[in-house]
């Protein structure tokens, strides 16, 4: 399943994402991975996470990075949940263009039995209406 965290930027979305990562990795049975565009939050999630610094991987396009996150759940058989921060600006997409990545990583989700929550820097009445039933918290 895709959960949202939306807002507008500075809002504390990232908070609410590390803290439900945190929380995550107390209860799950399996792996849990942080994507970001960069390391600044490593000291700030739980040592069992795998941070993974999206910017590392030369990923170019939103193609590119939905074959990342495939890549990610193909090497790790108990991974459970994949937590992303700063979506727009990790899966090269934008408002407009974001329906597209959204949809494949929900199909994704479904197939493999897996979590992603995400941050999205957009007020919760700018998602598109198919998918505001995933909206886990909006600030």
């Amino acid at each position: 399943m895709v959960r949202i965290i939306c807002g507008e930027k500075g809002k504390g979305k990232t908070r609410v994402l590390l803290d439900k990562a945190n929380e995550a990795v107390k209860t799950s049975g399996g792996s849990v991975v942080f994507l970001d565009k960069d390391s600044d939050h490593m000291f700030e999630l739980n040592n069992k996470i795998r941070l993974i610094n999206v910017k590392d991987f030369l990923i170019q396009n939103s193609d590119e990075f939905v074959g990342f996150i495939c890549g990610i759940i193909s090497q790790d058989y108990d991974l459970e949940e994949i937590f992303l921060d700063s979506f727009l600006k990790i899966s090269f997409t934008d408002k407009d263009s974001m329906k597209a990545v959204l949809t494949k990583l929900i199909a994704i989700t479904d197939k493999f039995n897996i979590d992603i929550v995400l941050s999205l820097s957009v007020k919760s009445e700018e998602i598109p209406e198919d998918f505001k039933n995933y909206i886990l918290v909006s600030l």
